[in-house]
């Protein structure tokens, strides 16, 4: 269905004309792995299509988020191909697909074919995304590397640098470094802490219950001059929740409400979740009502929160009142949201409603991941039933096996067999 209604809109797209028609797809189409690509493949039919490499930067970029590697490498063979010349951007997208994939030997190679190219030299931003990559990978050894390198070529560092190393350290605990990379952002005239400096902060502190340090720093960028915005509010609210500190969440959302920061839906759905963790019931449901009557439509991620909750507290006939609200609302489930529903009849023992949900979740084209067969087969180990437990768990290896083959190379030359 997906597939189809791609389909229609880039031939829309492209009667009309328009050669940049991959950027017009919707966010659900972007999320959809063949999305841009066969848009591309339709492109490339056309008369007077000419290559571009903003289309093959915009699809490389593509590919590292859908963790790619291998055909991000044939489709950069491929425009070269073309005969298109690789620009710095094109560059950057490919030491951001291999980086981002766990392949670092490859992205500082490209780094290398980068610095052989006269007129392509990696920039700022280049390194920027690299230190990125080394952060996620918890390669922090590697940071100084870059650092010292960036320096040598006369390439200074950004905000956009700064920050990704403070959110870096920040989501791995090391504070000291953390803190000691934001002195290094200071002393340095041309780059200063910006809101994201503050949300990085705030968030490691947060998330590592820290609250009193999580404060202080708060106060500090406020005296730096910098104003929080509604993310801040957010993180605040999730720390304070996960500390279980509900009258400072309150706090919060008050201040929200005086300084004229209206609750976005991840708010709500922030404050349902952390008052389902905590079994405050009430509270759940008060925000939950709250939202709807400030004329935000619950998702996904609400109903999976109220689930949560209602499961903890041992309300599973409430549970059931959800699964008919989310029958009757257009709502987009995901997976996460089945796994939800699955586990809070596991645990209840309604195995014949888990398997229902299961199947529903097949209907609805949400592919089951490690969770849902976990969950099932713990539940179905735990009620006796050993033979279906078997056949999830010869389900879940024959999908480990097939995993790597998820998107296509012709996916990735844009779909030139299309």
């Amino acid at each position: 269905m997906i597939r189809v209604q791609i389909l229609e809109r880039a031939s829309l797209c492209i009667y009309r004309g328009k050669a940049a028609c991959i950027d017009v797809l919707t966010p659900e189409f972007k999320s959809c792995h063949i999305g841009r690509s066969l848009i591309f493949g339709l492109l490339r039919k056309q008369h007077w299509y000419q290559p571009r490499c903003q289309t093959y930067t915009k699809l490389l970029m593509m590919l590292g988020k859908c963790r790619q590697p291998k055909q991000a490498s044939l489709l950069f063979e491929f425009m070269l191909s073309e005969g298109l010349k690789p620009t710095v951007d094109v560059y950057t997208s490919l030491v951001s697909a291999y980086g981002l994939s766990g392949l670092l030997d490859e992205a500082f190679r490209t780094l290398d074919d980068m610095k052989s190219v006269s007129d392509c030299k990696p920039d700022v931003y280049t390194y920027s995304i690299l230190i990125k990559c080394c952060t996620k990978l918890h390669r922090f050894d590697l940071i100084d590397h870059i650092l010292t390198e960036m320096s040598y070529l006369g390439i200074r560092c950004c905000t956009v640098t700064y920050n990704t190393i403070i959110d870096g350290y920040g989501k791995a605990e090391m504070f000291e470094l953390m803190e000691s990379s934001l002195m290094d952002m200071i002393e340095n005239s041309e780059c200063l802490p910006d809101i994201y400096t503050l949300n990085s902060f705030i968030w490691a502190y947060g998330n590592a219950g820290q609250i009193e340090k999580m404060e202080e720093w708060y106060d500090e960028f406020q005296h730096m001059g910098i104003t929080p915005d509604i993310k801040t509010f957010n993180i605040l609210i999730r720390s304070y929740g996960k500390a279980g500190m509900y009258e400072k969440m309150g706090m919060v959302l008050e201040f929200m409400r005086k300084r004229f920061f209206s609750p976005t839906i991840v708010t709500f759905n922030i404050v349902i979740e952390m008052f389902g963790k905590g079994g405050n019931i009430k509270q759940m449901e008060h925000f939950f009502q709250v939202m709807k009557h400030q004329g935000l439509k619950p998702n996904s991620i609400t109903y999976c929160s109220l689930i949560s909750g209602y499961t903890k507290a041992g309300l599973i006939k409430r549970v059931d009142s959800i699964m008919r609200q989310v029958e009757n609302s257009d709502v987009v489930l995901d997976t996460p949201f089945f796994n939800c529903a699955i586990n809070a009849y596991g645990q209840s023992g309604d195995v014949k409603k888990m398997e229902e949900i299961f199947l529903t979740m097949k209907e609805r084209k949400c592919k089951p991941d490690s969770i849902t067969f976990a969950t099932m087969i713990e539940v179905y180990n735990a009620h006796g039933k050993a033979k279906a437990s078997q056949k999830l768990e010869m389900q879940l290896y024959d999908r480990n096996k097939n995993s790597g083959i998820s998107f296509s190379c012709h996916a990735a030359l844009g779909c030139v067999l299309y």
